[in-house]
Formats: C-alpha cells, sequence, structure tokens
C-alpha cells in the first residue's frame, strides 16, 4: 500500500515541473493583483513596471518548467549555472534500496 505512493525523484522532477507552468499560467492571469500586493519600486519603472516584473517571471518560470521537462535545463541555463554554481543538482541516483522496504 504505502510502496504506491513512493515517487522517485525523477518523478517529483515532472510533477513540480507542470506545477511550475500552472504556476507561470496563474501569475499572468492575475498579475495586477499579485503586483498590487508586491508594491512598485524604482528598479522595476525601468523594466517596465511591476506587471512587466511578474509576467517576465513567470516567463523564467515557464521556461524552466519546460526545460526541466524535456531534461534539458542543465544545456539551456549553463550560463546561469555558471554564475550561480550552487543551484546546480546533484545527478539523479533514484531511491536507495534500504529506504524502499521499511
Amino acid at each position: 500500500m504505502f510502496r504506491a505512493f513512493c515517487f522517485r525523484i525523477t518523478d517529483m522532477k515532472y510533477i513540480l515541473a507542470v506545477c511550475g507552468i500552472a504556476l507561470s499560467f496563474y501569475m499572468v492571469k492575475h498579475r495586477e493583483s499579485i503586483g498590487n500586493s508586491l508594491g512598485e519600486y524604482e528598479w522595476m519603472r525601468k523594466i517596465g513596471g511591476i506587471y512587466a516584473v511578474v509576467v517576465l517571471a513567470a516567463f523564467i518560470v515557464f521556461l524552466f518548467s519546460i526545460a526541466t521537462i524535456t531534461g534539458t535545463e542543465e544545456a539551456f541555463f549553463a550560463p546561469v549555472f555558471w554564475l550561480l554554481p550552487f543551484l546546480r543538482h546533484a545527478p539523479d541516483t533514484g531511491p536507495q534500496p534500504e529506504f524502499l522496504y521499511p
């Protein structure tokens, strides 16, 4: 019974990527309420305002979710990983046998 609800790390990666796509659509649809709750700062006016910042953040979340689903996040975001190496994740080895069966 318990084994039916055990997800591998790779399965969870896809579930979170689909949630990221849904979040990006939610951010674009409700950008006005999100922008009003965050407030506007001086640096946001240079980009195009708070609503443009919310749409840009939604676009980045969408791109990262699609890259995660297709398995190309390492190649697609290589410049980001070079600048911020702590974002790079360890290779997936899957669940260890001693954790599968309690």
